[in-house]
Protein backbone atom coordinates (compact mmCIF):
# COMPACT_ATOMS: atom_id res chain seq x y z
CA UNK A 1 0.00 0.00 0.00
CA UNK A 2 2.80 2.39 0.94
CA UNK A 3 4.61 1.71 -2.38
CA UNK A 4 1.51 2.69 -4.36
CA UNK A 5 1.22 5.95 -2.40
CA UNK A 6 4.90 6.75 -3.01
CA UNK A 7 4.53 6.05 -6.75
CA UNK A 8 1.45 8.30 -6.94
CA UNK A 9 3.34 11.15 -5.21
CA UNK A 10 6.27 10.75 -7.66
CA UNK A 11 3.95 10.94 -10.69
CA UNK A 12 2.25 14.04 -9.25
CA UNK A 13 5.60 15.81 -8.81
CA UNK A 14 6.59 15.02 -12.44
CA UNK A 15 3.28 16.37 -13.71
CA UNK A 16 3.77 19.62 -11.76
CA UNK A 17 7.27 20.07 -13.17
CA UNK A 18 6.02 19.46 -16.73
CA UNK A 19 3.36 22.17 -16.37
CA UNK A 20 5.68 24.70 -14.72
CA UNK A 21 6.56 27.77 -16.96
CA UNK A 22 10.15 28.47 -18.05
CA UNK A 23 13.18 26.16 -18.10
CA UNK A 24 13.60 23.44 -15.49
CA UNK A 25 17.25 24.46 -14.90
CA UNK A 26 18.79 27.94 -14.73
CA UNK A 27 20.52 29.23 -17.88
CA UNK A 28 24.26 28.72 -17.92
CA UNK A 29 27.22 28.40 -20.27
CA UNK A 30 26.84 26.17 -23.34
CA UNK A 31 27.98 22.61 -23.14
CA UNK A 32 31.55 21.86 -24.12
CA UNK A 33 30.43 19.88 -27.15
CA UNK A 34 28.39 22.72 -28.66
CA UNK A 35 29.97 25.08 -31.26
CA UNK A 36 30.39 28.72 -30.20
CA UNK A 37 27.71 31.16 -31.25
CA UNK A 38 28.41 33.14 -34.46
CA UNK A 39 28.89 36.88 -34.14
CA UNK A 40 27.28 38.60 -37.17
CA UNK A 41 29.27 41.77 -36.42
CA UNK A 42 32.69 40.12 -36.30
CA UNK A 43 35.17 41.24 -39.01
CA UNK A 44 35.48 38.93 -42.01
CA UNK A 45 38.84 38.48 -43.68
CA UNK A 46 38.43 38.93 -47.43
CA UNK A 47 41.99 39.83 -48.46
CA UNK A 48 43.43 37.25 -50.84
CA UNK A 49 46.70 35.73 -49.66
CA UNK A 50 47.76 35.16 -53.29
CA UNK A 51 47.15 38.79 -54.35
CA UNK A 52 50.00 41.01 -55.53
CA UNK A 53 50.05 44.81 -55.07
CA UNK A 54 50.09 46.82 -58.26
CA UNK A 55 47.94 48.60 -60.81
CA UNK A 56 46.19 48.17 -64.16
CA UNK A 57 46.18 50.91 -66.81
CA UNK A 58 43.47 50.97 -69.48
CA UNK A 59 43.75 52.36 -73.02
CA UNK A 60 41.53 55.32 -72.08
CA UNK A 61 43.88 56.29 -69.23
CA UNK A 62 41.81 54.86 -66.37
CA UNK A 63 43.93 53.44 -63.53
CA UNK A 64 42.95 50.63 -61.13
CA UNK A 65 45.16 50.40 -58.03
CA UNK A 66 45.13 47.70 -55.36
CA UNK A 67 45.72 44.02 -54.81
CA UNK A 68 45.83 42.20 -58.16
CA UNK A 69 44.85 38.55 -58.43
CA UNK A 70 43.25 35.89 -60.63
CA UNK A 71 40.85 33.03 -59.96
CA UNK A 72 42.22 30.86 -57.15
CA UNK A 73 45.05 28.50 -58.31
CA UNK A 74 44.86 29.88 -61.86
CA UNK A 75 47.95 30.83 -63.88
CA UNK A 76 48.56 33.02 -66.89
CA UNK A 77 48.42 30.80 -69.99
CA UNK A 78 50.35 32.29 -72.88
CA UNK A 79 51.46 30.70 -76.14
CA UNK A 80 55.19 31.37 -76.29
CA UNK A 81 55.88 32.22 -79.93
CA UNK A 82 59.62 31.71 -79.50
CA UNK A 83 59.50 28.07 -78.35
CA UNK A 84 56.14 27.31 -80.01
CA UNK A 85 54.36 25.98 -76.93
CA UNK A 86 52.04 27.14 -74.16
CA UNK A 87 53.52 28.48 -70.93
CA UNK A 88 51.77 28.65 -67.53
CA UNK A 89 53.04 31.49 -65.36
CA UNK A 90 51.97 32.27 -61.75
CA UNK A 91 51.11 35.92 -61.19
CA UNK A 92 53.54 36.23 -58.25
CA UNK A 93 56.60 35.91 -60.55
CA UNK A 94 55.37 38.57 -63.00
CA UNK A 95 56.74 42.10 -63.05
CA UNK A 96 54.47 43.48 -65.78
CA UNK A 97 52.16 42.58 -68.67
CA UNK A 98 52.17 44.92 -71.65
CA UNK A 99 49.63 44.83 -74.46
CA UNK A 100 50.38 45.56 -78.13
CA UNK A 101 47.72 46.12 -80.78
CA UNK A 102 48.42 43.88 -83.77
CA UNK A 103 45.50 44.92 -85.92
CA UNK A 104 42.33 46.99 -85.63
CA UNK A 105 39.52 47.63 -88.07
CA UNK A 106 35.81 48.39 -88.42
CA UNK A 107 33.94 45.17 -89.15
CA UNK A 108 30.80 45.27 -91.31
CA UNK A 109 27.66 43.67 -89.95
CA UNK A 110 26.26 40.96 -92.21
CA UNK A 111 23.04 39.01 -91.79
CA UNK A 112 21.41 36.08 -93.54
CA UNK A 113 18.53 37.06 -95.81
CA UNK A 114 16.40 34.08 -94.83
CA UNK A 115 16.56 31.15 -92.48
CA UNK A 116 18.36 28.13 -93.96
CA UNK A 117 19.77 30.37 -96.68
CA UNK A 118 23.50 31.00 -97.10
CA UNK A 119 23.01 34.37 -98.79
CA UNK A 120 23.95 37.38 -96.65
CA UNK A 121 23.38 41.10 -96.92
CA UNK A 122 25.22 44.08 -95.44
CA UNK A 123 23.12 45.99 -92.91
CA UNK A 124 25.02 49.24 -93.34
CA UNK A 125 26.27 49.12 -89.75
CA UNK A 126 29.78 48.47 -88.41
CA UNK A 127 31.48 47.59 -85.12
CA UNK A 128 35.11 47.87 -83.93
CA UNK A 129 37.40 44.84 -83.89
CA UNK A 130 40.95 44.42 -82.64
CA UNK A 131 43.66 41.77 -82.22
CA UNK A 132 46.31 41.88 -79.49
CA UNK A 133 49.61 40.39 -78.41
CA UNK A 134 50.99 40.52 -74.85
CA UNK A 135 54.51 40.60 -73.47
CA UNK A 136 55.03 39.29 -69.93
CA UNK A 137 58.14 40.51 -68.12
CA UNK A 138 59.16 38.20 -65.27
CA UNK A 139 60.73 39.32 -62.00
CA UNK A 140 64.15 38.13 -63.23
CA UNK A 141 63.89 40.30 -66.35
CA UNK A 142 63.04 37.58 -68.90
CA UNK A 143 60.22 38.31 -71.36
CA UNK A 144 57.65 36.04 -73.01
CA UNK A 145 55.43 37.27 -75.87
CA UNK A 146 52.33 35.80 -77.45
CA UNK A 147 48.51 35.77 -77.41
CA UNK A 148 46.94 35.89 -73.95
CA UNK A 149 43.36 35.72 -72.70
CA UNK A 150 42.78 36.00 -68.94
CA UNK A 151 40.57 37.67 -66.33
CA UNK A 152 42.29 39.93 -63.79
CA UNK A 153 40.77 41.25 -60.54
CA UNK A 154 41.86 44.35 -58.63
CA UNK A 155 40.78 44.78 -55.01
CA UNK A 156 40.95 48.57 -54.42
CA UNK A 157 42.52 50.31 -51.46
CA UNK A 158 40.54 52.88 -49.53
CA UNK A 159 41.79 56.43 -50.01
CA UNK A 160 42.53 58.31 -46.81
CA UNK A 161 45.08 61.15 -46.42
CA UNK A 162 46.18 59.75 -43.05
CA UNK A 163 46.40 56.15 -44.26
CA UNK A 164 46.50 56.12 -48.09
CA UNK A 165 47.17 52.38 -48.37
CA UNK A 166 44.41 51.18 -46.06
CA UNK A 167 42.62 48.09 -47.34
CA UNK A 168 38.93 48.23 -48.26
CA UNK A 169 37.69 44.62 -48.14
CA UNK A 170 33.99 45.58 -48.23
CA UNK A 171 34.29 47.00 -51.76
CA UNK A 172 33.79 44.65 -54.68
CA UNK A 173 36.92 44.06 -56.80
CA UNK A 174 37.24 45.57 -60.26
CA UNK A 175 37.38 43.08 -63.13
CA UNK A 176 39.27 43.49 -66.41
CA UNK A 177 39.95 41.08 -69.28
CA UNK A 178 43.10 40.53 -71.30
CA UNK A 179 41.97 39.66 -74.82
CA UNK A 180 43.49 37.85 -77.77
CA UNK A 181 40.77 39.36 -79.94
CA UNK A 182 37.87 41.62 -79.04
CA UNK A 183 34.95 43.40 -80.67
CA UNK A 184 32.76 46.30 -79.61
CA UNK A 185 29.12 47.24 -79.90
CA UNK A 186 27.49 47.95 -83.25
CA UNK A 187 27.76 51.65 -84.03
CA UNK A 188 30.72 52.22 -81.68
CA UNK A 189 34.13 53.38 -82.87
CA UNK A 190 37.61 52.00 -82.18
CA UNK A 191 38.25 54.48 -79.37
CA UNK A 192 35.25 53.16 -77.48
CA UNK A 193 36.71 49.63 -77.55
CA UNK A 194 38.98 50.02 -74.52
CA UNK A 195 41.57 47.41 -73.52
CA UNK A 196 44.14 46.70 -70.80
CA UNK A 197 47.27 48.55 -71.89
CA UNK A 198 49.50 47.66 -68.93
CA UNK A 199 49.59 45.59 -65.73
CA UNK A 200 52.43 46.37 -63.29
CA UNK A 201 53.03 44.43 -60.08
CA UNK A 202 55.04 44.94 -56.90
CA UNK A 203 55.40 47.59 -54.21
CA UNK A 204 57.13 50.04 -56.57
CA UNK A 205 54.35 49.54 -59.10
CA UNK A 206 51.77 50.21 -56.39
CA UNK A 207 53.38 53.55 -55.58
CA UNK A 208 53.59 54.39 -59.30
CA UNK A 209 49.94 53.51 -59.81
CA UNK A 210 48.84 55.71 -56.92
CA UNK A 211 50.73 58.66 -58.40
CA UNK A 212 49.10 58.12 -61.79
CA UNK A 213 45.68 57.76 -60.19
CA UNK A 214 46.15 60.96 -58.15
CA UNK A 215 47.29 62.84 -61.27
CA UNK A 216 44.19 61.64 -63.09
CA UNK A 217 41.94 62.94 -60.28
CA UNK A 218 43.57 66.39 -60.41
CA UNK A 219 43.11 66.61 -64.19
CA UNK A 220 39.38 65.74 -64.02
Amino acid sequence: MSSRIAEAKHLAILAMLALAPGPLWPAGPSLAGEPPALNPFAPIKTERDDAVPGYVEMSDGKIYVGNVYMTRDKRLKLYDEQIQRQREIPLRVVNQIECKVLKEWMEKEWRFKEMANDEKYYTGREYPSREYSHTITLADGRTISGPLSEVIYIQPYAYSPSDPLSYRPSQQPDRVILHKRDKGDIGADLKALTFVRLVKLGEDALAEGRKKQAAGRRSD
